[in-house]
């Protein structure tokens, strides 16, 4: 299978492409420029691997949530190129890929708490499960919310193999009381584009990919901004 993914959601833009197996990356920690640095990292991973964007089977991105901008901006990029090359589009959880690389990092962990900064004073949360057939499965819906107002499911306390992982925790130090190990148990990652095309290959093998269109960011704090009038 042949999938390029790309995220421009937080400070870490990446850009990867996963071809039979083996990984291509290019990623750059920086608070801006994205836009500047994205295609030059697509077009790297491409001609390092000698392939072109016509031979890949679908364009993956991070959707979401994140920054405002930088989430617009890799849906974008992957519309545009998806269209000009005719190729499918799957949307990728940005807290999931966080899920996912710390799940990779720490073997014996099976659940993990991703909290990411969402700015405001407010985190960017959900939990997420190990599996045989998935490395992070979605336990509950993703939410924004207070740092106060962010719980494990049921069963989730006291659990030794429970990580943390993000960059709300360190913005949010009380976050780790939530945590069996503490401070001990987090792991300050951003998401990457070499776990969302990790993730998106699950989702091309069923078939679970959309046209170039349906490229759209999700920022969780639509409800919060679109807040309707009282009383409707």
């Amino acid at each position: 299978m042949r999938i390029l993914a790309l995220d421009t959601a937080t400070e870490n833009c990446s850009a990867a492409l996963l071809v039979e197996g083996h990984l291509t990356v290019r990623e750059q920690l920086a608070e801006r420029g994205h836009a500047a640095s994205i295609l030059a990292m697509i077009d790297e991973v491409l001609a390092e691997a000698g392939m072109t964007l016509g031979g890949m089977d679908a364009i993956a991105f991070g959707r979401g949530p994140g920054s405002f901008t930088g989430v617009r901006l890799a849906a974008s990029v992957t519309q545009g190129l998806a269209y000009g090359a005719g190729l499918a589009v799957v949307p990728v959880s940005d807290l999931r890929a966080v899920a996912c690389r710390a799940l990779a990092a720490q073997a014996g962990a099976q659940r993990v708490l991703v909290c990411n900064d969402a700015r405001m004073r407010e985190v960017y949360w959900a939990c997420f499960r190990r599996f045989a057939d998935d490395p992070a499965a979605p336990v509950g819906s993703e939410r924004v919310s207070d740092p106060g107002q962010v719980a494990l499911p049921a069963g989730w306390e006291g659990d030794a193999q429970l990580l943390g992982a993000g960059t709300g925790f360190a913005a949010h130090p009380p976050l780790t009381d939530l945590l069996p190990g503490g401070a001990a148990a987090i792991e300050v990652l951003y998401p990457r584009a070499a776990e969302i095309a990790l993730l998106a290959v699950h989702e091309v093998a069923a078939g679970r990919v959309l046209d170039p269109e349906m490229a759209l960011p999700v920022y969780l704090r639509d409800s919060v901004v679109q807040a309707p009038a009282a009383g409707h």
